[in-house]
């Protein structure tokens, strides 16, 4: 791994990413004061990249690290190099840790999030939709990417199934030791754009992060391998990183995620379900649960073969879990207000 990103030569504000969202936030009184993007986070240390290079970050008295992420637009007093405050996120991937009543945020303004699994016991639809959920809830658009294609004679299978994971998913086989995954995977990797890769360890993570930096890195990421009894990795990023992409655009790598909970993702789940929230309306009974109510429409479409039968077991259980992770607000009144 690296500890600093790779970027320390001077960048244009709208190669690292600025646009006019962040441009817009900046208050009159705040023209003097430098735009940074975080590029890492390890501990109590911030490093972030400027149009003058890479900084070295001091914390304002009121300033806590755990309140930004990498990715962060932020704004700093350019004389002191302190930090004035964050702006804010245009996307961002967030999570709920095991135990905990807070999202925690895991990477900021990402444009594409390539959600990255292999053709063997890694391969999982339930922790996918996951990771689906998660960035749609967080408004990037998630692409699947499938490695290891290699090791299986049935690959085909392995991408009818992720490509009927969400409606209108982006699937692509890539091979992370290749140059040739820097060039499928172009589209999304120009001048200005971000993207973040999430996945097990031991999917390729590492290794796709060197291919796309590209040879002239200061230092690459350390890669692991995988026992092959369960097709598990060992953690090779310990913390998220910043890294220029040889193409113009820039990627976060992430730590493997073994847990991956939800909570305040009612929006990301109904996108990921579609076809299940869509036909709900069509349902005797507003507050169906699609499990034994009659004249259920989704049940009627589970008998058909329109949706099959783990798909919609699936559904109910992030839904559930989602709702019992999702904090209650106060209403009106005092009483409080469940979310749905």
């Amino acid at each position: 791994m690296t500890d600093h990103p790779t970027a320390s030569q001077p960048v244009p504000l709208a190669s690292l990413g600025w646009s006019d969202f962040f441009e817009d936030q900046r208050e009159p009184h705040e023209a003097d004061f430098a735009p940074m993007r975080i590029a890492s986070i390890h501990r109590s240390r911030l490093t972030a990249l400027s149009e003058a290079g890479s900084v070295e970050l001091t914390l304002g008295v009121r300033a806590i690290a755990g309140d930004f992420t990498v990715g962060d637009w932020i704004l700093v007093a350019p004389q002191t190099q302190t930090l004035h405050r964050r702006l804010g996120r245009r996307t961002v991937m967030e999570r709920r840790t095991e135990g905990s009543q807070t999202l925690q945020a895991a990477a900021a303004n990402i444009d594409t999030l390539f959600i990255v699994t292999s053709c063997n016991a890694d391969f999982n639809p339930a922790r996918l939709e996951r990771y689906l959920a998660l960035a749609n809830q967080g408004g990037t658009t998630p692409v699947l990417l499938l490695t290891k294609a290699d090791t299986t004679d049935d690959l085909e299978n392995y991408q009818s199934q992720a490509s009927q994971l969400q409606r209108g998913l982006e699937v692509v086989t890539v091979n992370p030791r290749l140059s040739d995954a820097a060039n499928r995977l172009a589209p999304w990797c120009g001048t200005g754009r971000t993207v973040a890769l999430v996945g097990s360890s031991g999917v390729g993570k590492s290794t796709l992060v060197n291919t796309l930096a590209g040879p002239g890195q200061a230092l690459a990421q350390q890669t692991g391998g995988i026992r092959e009894h369960d097709a598990k990795g060992r953690h090779t990023t310990t913390f998220r990183s910043l890294h220029r992409i040889a193409a113009g655009g820039w990627v976060i790598d992430t730590p493997g995620m073994r847990t991956l909970h939800l909570g305040g993702a009612a929006e990301g789940i109904e996108t990921l379900f579609a076809e299940i929230v869509e036909l709900a309306p069509s349902c005797r009974y507003r507050d169906c649960t699609h499990a034994y109510e009659p004249g259920c429409a989704v049940s009627v479409a589970v008998a058909e073969g329109k949706i099959e039968p783990e798909r919609l077991i699936r559904w109910r259980k992030l839904s559930e879990e989602n709702r019992n992770n999702t904090p209650t607000s106060v209403g009106p009144r005092g009483r409080p207000r469940v979310h749905r």
